[in-house]
Order: structure tokens, then C-alpha cells, then sequence
């Protein structure tokens, strides 16, 4: 028992270790997920997702929808989820990692975070467009897309379907690149309806009154 008791908190403290690093925008739980019909959101695929043999098959994951139901959710709970089966996990808003190797080219981190991005199991670039890249950032997610196709799993996010894809890249030739590794052995969520922030209770101030 007492060998068994310290193997957990081993894995315990190695999944914190991991969920830290990971730097999660939402404290997400696979049991959490919204299954509602109006959402879209197949409870079979996600589940089968959350068991995470995509991750070990090294395929992707590209979730869209409207503002506001769920994607950074969904795709946080599946990271939280991939930490809790050992693989490594981070977290990155697409266009704060732009700007990051933007700056990164300036100071020489450019190489040291391209290498630590293809390093991790598990990629979440959340919350792509629909502005159109230039071409410093085509090349960055060509490059990023490139080390990772076939070697480790990303999940993308984005208010605009994929087949638009193609004209946030905005030429044609990296476009072709690009998108052929991140559709290719990729799983699809298509995300409908409401915002969910629109359906939460509004916030009663409390009463300060003696």
C-alpha cells in the first residue's frame, strides 16, 4: 500500500509539473463539457478525443465556431486531459506568439522557442484570424507547422471555418504548405449556436447596506 500510495503522488506531482507548464487559459475538465444538442459538440468523438491515442498517433485537432462557445474550452480541457496522460502540453494565443517571435528574432530566442514549440506533445494555438498574416508570421506557422506535421499533435482554434483558412495565409503557395500538414490526419470540431457567455447569470452586486 505504501509503495502504491507514494507511485500516485509521484504521477500526481508530475501532472501538476505538467498542467503548470502547460500555462492553460482555462482550468478545464473533460467531465465538464457541454453536450448540448444546439451546441454541435459529438459526445462520442470528444470522449474518444479525451482518451488522447490521436495524441500518440501524432494527429491534429481544428476546432471552429462563433465568439464565445467553448473552442478555448474544449481545446484547454483535452490539454489539461493530455497532462494527465503524461504527454506535455502548452498553451498559446496566436497572435501573442506572433508578436513573442516577432521580438524573438531581435534579441536571438527566435531558434530556442521555435525548438521548444516542435518539442512539446501536445500544441494549442488558440483563437486564429481572422485578421490576414504577414509574412514574417506565414513563416512562423509554416515553420512551427513543419517541425510538429507527423511528430507531435496541435490543436487549432478559430471563429473562421477552415476552408477560409486559405485566405487568412494570404499566398497561395505557403497557403498550400501550411494547410496540407494541419488538415492532413486531423479531426474536426465544427462548434454552432450562442455565445455561452451570453447564457451565464448576470453578476447581482451585493448589498453593502447595514
Amino acid at each position: 500500500m505504501l509503495l502504491e500510495r507514494e507511485a500516485t503522488m509521484r504521477r500526481q506531482k508530475r501532472f501538476e509539473a505538467r498542467a503548470r507548464a502547460a500555462k492553460l487559459r482555462h482550468d478545464a475538465q473533460i467531465e465538464n463539457a457541454d453536450f448540448r444538442a444546439a451546441r454541435g459538440l459529438d459526445r462520442n468523438i470528444f470522449m474518444a478525443l479525451a482518451g488522447c491515442d490521436w495524441i500518440r498517433k501524432h494527429h491534429g485537432l481544428l476546432v471552429t465556431g462563433p465568439a464565445g462557445v467553448g473552442k478555448s474550452w474544449l481545446a484547454c480541457a483535452l490539454g489539461h486531459q493530455a497532462c494527465r496522460e503524461d504527454f506535455s502540453a502548452a498553451y498559446h494565443r496566436v497572435p501573442r506568439l506572433f508578436a513573442a517571435l516577432a521580438l524573438a528574432r531581435g534579441d536571438g530566442r527566435y531558434g530556442r522557442i521555435l525548438k521548444s514549440l516542435a518539442r512539446t506533445d501536445l500544441l494549442i494555438l488558440d483563437d486564429w484570424g481572422p485578421e490576414k498574416l504577414n509574412d514574417d508570421q506565414r513563416r512562423d506557422l509554416l515553420e512551427i507547422i513543419e517541425d510538429r506535421y507527423e511528430r507531435r499533435s496541435t490543436i487549432v482554434t478559430s471563429q473562421v471555418p477552415v476552408d477560409r483558412w486559405w485566405e487568412i495565409i494570404a499566398n497561395s503557395t505557403l497557403a498550400d504548405a501550411i494547410l496540407d500538414r494541419l488538415v492532413h490526419n486531423a479531426y474536426r470540431i465544427d462548434l454552432t449556436g450562442e455565445s455561452m457567455r451570453k447564457q451565464r447569470p448576470p453578476i447581482v452586486p451585493e448589498n453593502t447596506e447595514a
